[in-house]
């Protein structure tokens, strides 16, 4: 019979660890939390030092009834839950309702599921820190007094099933914001002007730069046009300035780092790529020779750093397969900002010596391509910085210069495995635009080719996409790597917010909402103060201040705000819009509400009658399929944009890629548009017919 019982939180994580700690020890899973906050009531005693009342969750009786039937069969308890707050509250939660003695060594935590961890963790067991449970206590209760005063509040003035909360209402704001700087923005003219030039038969690019030895703008065509009457014929080159540039390799993933890459590369939303990455932390089984490995490290840090041993091996694999001269030299400097918390390691592979390719017959597609990120972001930030030989040109006629740019790789070094992408409206302006450049030297004459002036506009602030909006929350010091993806799903669960062509944009709920949260509790949906209560947790952890200190003033101040905005705010009605039909099943009026996916049309005669029917958006294009119908946008049940014939049963024509007008002219068959790195490109759905359509760089 098993002396020892180990408490994890998940059964995959069990199966795992049971593997290695033998028969003398019993793994259970709690399920995650088996106690919280009751749902019914508000479960905080404000007026006896916010004491909080704990109940069994629903539907978690059974769990802990067969926890407390192992618990009374061993010798031993301990209580393993993820290494973090959550974690330790759990840890804390589990010793009370089975009895631990907490003032004994019972919590055993670890960073990655392999066999050297797990027995070293279970060498060095330590008491329940209760500084981490009081942290994560404080935000509990915080969050309950906040959401449990807004959201009863949103029901009575709003709608029922609305809520609001400290993290997602500022998630929420700052969309809203975002919007308010795109409609408000004033764009401006511009021109810019290529220039194709020719050297001994090589042609080159320029762009305008400025006029005698300064840069200037062109603010108009008159600009533009003084810049053309000027220049010659031939061109004088000026200055040639060659470099040798070193570009290191990015640091190895956090949450926000890994959600951001994972949403580029691979098209995952944050809850995406977190499931996946807790399967590959919590165990796979490879086979009988390795049976089940947790095979990358915890996912919720925002810590860079990595182990010894990581280095070890990732350097062992970069001298095996590519040679000691790609091995990083020199050590990178870690990224900390004032909210980093450094309990544990950057995410990364469990063993560098475990390349993607020999997991593959293990891996569904998604666990491989997340895997094979992470892994390659690890033995990337282990290599030697790449090496580029720049060239600067600059070339001038009666005044007027004009600037070539030219990059080649001397020596790829990290960039053999791995290079960071950036979100599609960023752009690295200090790099160099790949390919060699015509051997010029100073004072040498080049002669004009072709010339291209063209007319821009400045483009408003870009809106969020998921990464996006990570990325800034992680900046801004809103919430913890724990609370992003939940964040996210939350806001577009709620209606608040949807996701169009991978852009958050708000709905008129969450104008509406935010509006009235933003007029009474304009402190508490800032993101200095979400920003600074995320500081003042961290003080709890540490042991700086007691967390009844930090709740007690933040909820006297809300609790007025609370009274007065229930004694002031009138009753909200949201009308909906008149779609301009009728239902076709009883005859009342449609309406156009929003749902979870953007906007549909449903009969204003709900309950009664539940016809809904989605808005059809056309794109101008007439059905190459029945002739007679137009393509409309529609959505998938998970929410994704295609297009389809206004005619549907009747013609089944479906498109992922949106048509576009112009047929193809070698065919004349439907021609689609697809999105490539600098603009869209149209593609015949019959022949091999493509034509490029570069977007104006901003």
């Amino acid at each position: 019979m098993a002396k020892y019982l180990v408490i994890v939180e998940s059964p995959a994580k069990a199966k795992t660890i049971k593997r290695y700690l033998g028969p003398n020890y019993m793994v259970k899973a709690s399920m995650g939390h088996v106690i919280d906050l009751p749902k019914s009531q508000l479960g905080v005693d404000v007026e006896h030092d916010f004491e909080p009342k704990y109940i069994t969750i629903r539907g978690k009786g059974p769990v802990l009834k067969e926890l407390k039937t192992a618990a009374k069969k061993a010798t031993k308890i301990f209580l393993a839950a993820d290494p973090d707050r959550e974690g330790e509250a759990i840890a804390w939660h589990l010793a009370r309702a089975l009895g631990v003695d907490e003032t004994t060594e019972c919590r055993v935590v670890f960073n990655e599921i392999t066999k050297d961890a797990i027995k070293e963790s279970f060498k060095h067991p330590r008491k329940i820190n209760h500084d981490l449970v009081d942290a994560q206590q404080a935000r509990r209760i915080l969050d309950r007094l906040v959401g449990y005063g807004m959201s009863p509040l949103l029901w009575k003035k709003v709608k029922k099933g609305l809520s609001a909360g400290r993290v997602q209402s500022v998630a929420v704001k700052m969309i809203i914001d975002r919007e308010r700087e795109i409609n408000a923005f004033d764009p401006e003219e511009y021109w810019t002007i290529k220039l194709d030039l020719n050297h001994d038969g090589e042609t080159f690019e320029t762009s305008f730069y400025g006029k005698d030895g300064k840069k200037m703008e062109l603010k108009s065509e008159e600009d533009a046009q003084s810049v053309l009457d000027t220049i010659d014929d031939t061109f004088k080159v000026i200055d040639v300035t060659r470099k040798e540039r070193k570009r290191n390799a990015s640091l190895p993933f956090t949450t926000s780092s890994l959600q951001q890459d994972a949403a580029r590369k691979l098209n995952f939303r944050a809850k995406k790529t977190m499931m996946l990455a807790q399967q590959l932390y919590e165990g796979i089984d490879l086979g009988k020779k390795e049976g089940t490995v947790g095979l990358i490290t915890y996912m919720r840090t925002d810590s860079t750093r990595i182990s010894d041993l990581a280095k070890t091996e990732a350097k062992e694999y970069i001298e095996s397969t590519f040679g000691e001269e790609y091995v990083a030299l020199q050590k990178q400097k870690e990224k900390k900002s004032a909210n980093t918390q450094d309990a544990h390691e950057a995410i990364r592979p469990t063993s560098a010596l475990r390349d993607p390719a020999s997991l593959k017959p293990y891996l569904s597609r998604d666990q491989l391509r997340l895997y094979k990120l992470i892994w390659e972001r690890l033995i990337a930030s282990q290599m030697a910085p790449a090496v580029l030989d720049t060239v600067k040109i600059d070339v001038e006629s009666n005044g007027m210069i004009f600037r070539a740019n030219g990059s080649t790789v001397k020596f790829p070094g990290f960039m053999k495995v791995y290079i960071e992408s950036k979100d599609d409206d960023i752009e690295d302006t200090n790099q160099e635009k790949e390919g060699l450049l015509p051997p010029l030297e100073v004072d040498d004459t080049v002669t004009f080719e072709t010339i291209e002036p063209k007319q821009h506009f400045t483009q408003p602030p870009p809106r969020y996409t998921e990464a996006r909006l990570v990325r800034a929350m992680e900046e801004l010091g809103i919430g913890r790597p724990s609370t992003y993806a939940p964040t996210l799903d939350t806001i577009q669960r709620r209606g608040y917010v949807v996701l169009e062509e991978k852009k958050f944009l708000p709905t008129e709920l969450g104008e509406l909402v935010i509006e009235m949260i933003d007029e009474y509790f304009n402190d508490f949906i800032t993101v200095q103060f979400t920003a600074d209560m995320e500081t003042l947790l961290d003080s709890i952890e540490h042991k700086e201040v007691e967390w009844t200190e930090v709740v007690a003033p933040i909820y006297r101040s809300f609790e007025k705000r609370l009274k007065r905005a229930e004694e002031e705010i009138e009753k909200i009605e949201v009308k909906d819009e008149p779609a301009g039909i009728d239902c076709e099943v009883c005859g009342s009026p449609m309406v156009i509400k929003m749902g979870r996916y953007g906007k549909f049309m449903a009969c204003s005669n709900f309950p009664n009658c539940t016809n809904t029917k989605p808005v059809q958006v056309e794109i101008g294009v007439p059905c190459p399929n029945c002739k007679d119908g137009q393509i409309v946008e529609r959505r998938s049940k998970k929410g994704r944009l295609f297009y389809g014939c206004s005619n549907y049963p009747e013609c089944e024509f479906v498109s992922w890629d949106k048509p576009v007008a112009k047929p193809c002219p070698v065919c004349d068959s439907l021609m689609v548009e697809k999105k490539i790195k600098d603009g869209v490109k149209y593609q015949c759905t019959n022949c091999t017919h493509t034509e490029v359509h570069q977007q104006e760089e901003d």
